[in-house]
């Protein structure tokens, strides 16, 4: 762990605090903990203890306390799904998103989803913003409006071509009523899919249903857009086939139908005037096919993209992964001009529309929905895959520990007790530099594994 190649470009003091921590004498157990926690950027520091006693006698069968833990703290990952703040709790998020996703394809009966659901009707589709006004792009990779061929990685990209004929206001605006348009978008879905189908729409709804799955992704301009899978079911869900009349083509023709429809109101507020918002025209359907058969739009491919965008928020844009109180904060966090004026529209417009909280929400550019969200018949919950995950790291840490499965123990005849206290977060300079150097090597273990799956799944697939 402490490599001198890897030590020599370290600043004296996090030099010292990693020399202090490597010879103290609970080294190896802090090693143990961050490793558990996956090398994350921020754990929460607990203090407690557990002890199972026989109901009868009250004998102490058996315990655990922290006092045995360097200093008398146990670690936990933070579990934020941002990878700006932790990119390994976020890389665990995005597992979790994409096996989600994935589970809503292909099928995965442990998560609620059959493999015949891949039989089922299913599109990738993307709703875009309207227009605030023109912005540096790459048409086609065609110069730009402004007459420059834009490398990708162009910092201009997204940016008004006249930031002061842009409407900054409209834009942070749209972005606070997008969850509203989605919400609309799946209502009117329903209605355009009954009226394809030339059925009214309760004899749509005893003959089919709608999941989604769907993630929101920032565009270089701030603007919000939603990537969703949507998927025909039969009306027992994923477990039933979809009526014969339910086709891609339909689905299609309605998701534009119902995007068309959709409008959000906004009223005037003292001197802003009332707002329509509604989806942008560049809107995209396509059907999601299994993999291998040639198309860009798989399986595979649409788990790997939502699950990617999950873990993002604004700070793509340029702005701040944190909440922002006053303009003067801008200049001090040297925030880029476009996603500063996007802040400051938020922050003037916060009086005039104060249960929009659009203060709250500034750094996020307006927005304040949920990031990655789905229907209930969709698959499986994060919430489920999460206590997958934690009882496998209880049972390790009890394993570690020389602690019994809790399933071994008769509860009508023990009683387990526990008391717990959040007693900070975060880590010693010289513990961030070792918790960054064990979430390398997780990485580049994980990468090398999945390289060998992919190498296995070209093999079987050349011998089919």
């Amino acid at each position: 762990m402490t490599d001198t190649a890897t030590m020599a470009g370290l600043d004296p003091a996090t030099l010292a605090d990693v020399l202090r921590v490597a010879g103290s004498p609970g080294f190896d157990r802090i090693q143990d903990q961050i490793r558990r926690t996956g090398g994350c950027s921020d754990p929460i520091h607990l203090t407690g203890s557990t002890v199972t006693r026989d109901r009868a006698t009250g004998q102490a069968l058996f315990s655990y306390s922290t006092d045995t833990e360097p200093g008398g703290r146990l670690r936990i990952a933070c579990g934020n799904r941002r990878a700006s703040r932790c990119p390994s709790c976020a890389w665990t998020y995005a597992g979790d998103t994409y096996h989600l996703i994935r589970a809503g394809l292909v099928g995965d009966p442990d998560k609620g989803t059959p493999h015949t659901i891949r039989d089922h009707p299913r599109v990738f589709a993307t709703l875009t913003a309207p227009s605030f006004g023109p912005v540096h792009n790459r048409p086609d990779n065609r110069p730009c409006r402004c007459g420059v061929r834009h490398p990708e990685d162009s910092p201009e990209l997204g940016t008004p071509l006249d930031p002061d004929a842009y409407d900054y206001a409209g834009a942070v605006l749209w972005n606070n009523h997008a969850s509203e348009l989605w919400r609309f978008f799946t209502i009117y879905l329903r209605r355009e899919i009954a009226a394809r189908a030339g059925l009214t729409q309760k004899a749509a709804r005893e003959q089919s249903k709608v999941s989604f799955g769907k993630v929101a992704e920032y565009q270089k301009r701030g603007a919000i857009h939603f990537h969703a899978v949507v998927r025909f079911d039969g009306p027992d869900g994923p477990d039933s086939p979809p009526p014969h009349w339910a086709s891609v083509a339909l689905l299609t023709d309605a998701i534009h139908a119902a995007a068309a429809r959709v409008r959000v109101d906004l009223d005037a507020s003292g001197e802003h005037p009332a707002r329509v918002f509604c989806w942008g025209d560049r809107l995209d359907v396509r059907e999601i096919k299994a993999f291998g058969d040639g198309s860009e739009i798989t399986e595979q491919a649409v788990a790997s993209y939502v699950a990617k965008y999950a873990t993002k928020a604004a700070e793509t844009t340029g702005t701040v992964d944190r909440r922002v109180g006053n303009k003067e904060a801008l200049l001090l966090l040297d925030v880029p001009d476009h996603p500063r004026r996007l802040i400051e529209a938020c922050l003037d417009l916060h009086g005039a529309y104060p249960d929009r909280k659009l203060r709250e929400w500034a750094h996020m550019l307006g927005f304040r929905g949920h990031f990655s969200t789905k229907s209930r018949a969709y698959s499986t919950t994060l919430g489920a895959l999460r206590q997958v995950r934690a009882d496998y790291r209880a049972a390790q840490h009890r394993a570690a520990l020389g602690l019994p499965d809790p399933d071994e123990i008769p509860e009508e005849t023990t009683l387990t007790l526990a008391h717990w206290t959040y007693a900070g977060h975060g880590h010693t300079p010289g513990e961030s530099w070792i918790a960054a150097n064990i979430r390398r090597d997780i990485e580049q273990n994980r990468e090398t594994a999945r390289e060998e799956r992919t190498t296995d799944a070209l093999i079987e697939g050349e011998a089919w």
